[in-house]
């Protein structure tokens, strides 16, 4: 078991401090094209995996993430807390979690994330693929079987290696902080703004 990173209670607490904002809980996560470029996107964040710093997120398994998460599971995410003006960003990897996962903690993520899920979000699961030509859209209303997981559903876990923290509401800004995963012993380094 991996130990709790000292980043991940000031993650926490942040998350807590601005609990109020709906949109506080989605940050950015880029990922890697085919041809190098960063692929940007909002996320929602879906809780840390239990008892470890992984953050989970979900995604349908036809969206574009998912082939550019296969070709290079490198990651970045940036997310800022806009009450205490604090910004994060991990540097990580993504690991795609279907049904037949053999990871036992993912796959029991897997079922518990799809049941704490809107009956609106499930819907989306259930619809067309995602970023196909509006010409092509057939008008379906999808049909959404709360008890079944839809094949297009995918958590994915992100593992962060490396995570910059800096405080933007004190100026100058002198809580910048640096900490890097080095075999499982994480190393926290203070920095200039």
């Amino acid at each position: 078991m991996t130990s709790l990173a000292p980043w991940r209670q000031v993650l926490a607490r942040s998350l807590h401090r601005n609990r109020a904002l709906i949109y506080a809980r989605y940050f950015q996560l880029a990922t890697v094209r085919a041809d190098g470029r960063p692929a940007n996107r909002t996320v929602v964040f879906r809780g840390f995996l239990p008892e470890s710093n992984q953050i989970a997120m979900i995604t349908d398994r036809r969206s574009q993430k998912i082939e550019q998460i296969e070709r290079n599971a490198k990651a970045e995410i940036c997310w800022y807390f806009p009450k205490t003006r604090e910004q994060f960003r991990l540097a990580g990897t993504l690991y795609i979690v279907d049904a037949g996962h053999l990871n036992e903690s993912w796959q029991r993520a897997y079922h518990e994330t799809w049941q704490k899920l809107s009956e609106a979000a499930r819907a989306q699961f259930y619809g067309i693929a995602p970023s196909q030509p509006l010409a092509e859209l057939i008008e379906t209303e999808p049909k959404a079987d709360s008890d079944a997981i839809p094949e297009s559903f995918r958590l994915l876990v992100f593992e962060p290696k490396e995570l910059d923290y800096l405080d933007l509401k004190t100026h100058p800004h002198d809580h910048h902080y640096h900490w890097l995963d080095e075999s499982g012993e994480w190393q926290a380094e203070a920095l200039t703004p």
